[in-house]
């Protein structure tokens, strides 16, 4: 792990999370694992908001486009927070 930290850290400043899950959870254990291990690495991820997308199946349609218009939302309002804090975080630099 040490060898690896290193090159960790060159990547660490920025990071959005999603996932899907067929469960009714959308996959939130790991979501809150993986917040868990930002802190360790010192990473600035962007907090809100969350994307869970549960029970993917009913979700996707058959060419595994996101059919799902909620879901659709909150990955666009992800990626416009990423965008703010990316922006954010280059006036500290």
């Amino acid at each position: 792990m040490d060898k690896l930290l290193p090159q960790l850290a060159a990547c660490r400043d920025l990071r959005g999370q999603d996932s899907a899950s067929v469960g009714s959870l959308g996959t939130a254990r790991a979501q809150y694992h993986l917040r868990q291990t930002f802190v360790f690495l010192n990473m600035y991820p962007v907090n809100r908001p969350e994307v869970l997308i549960s029970n993917a199946a009913q979700r996707f349609d058959a060419h595994g486009h996101l059919a799902d218009e909620g879901s659709r939302t909150r990955i666009q309002q992800l990626l416009e927070a990423l965008v703010a804090w990316t922006r954010r975080l280059g006036k500290e630099s």
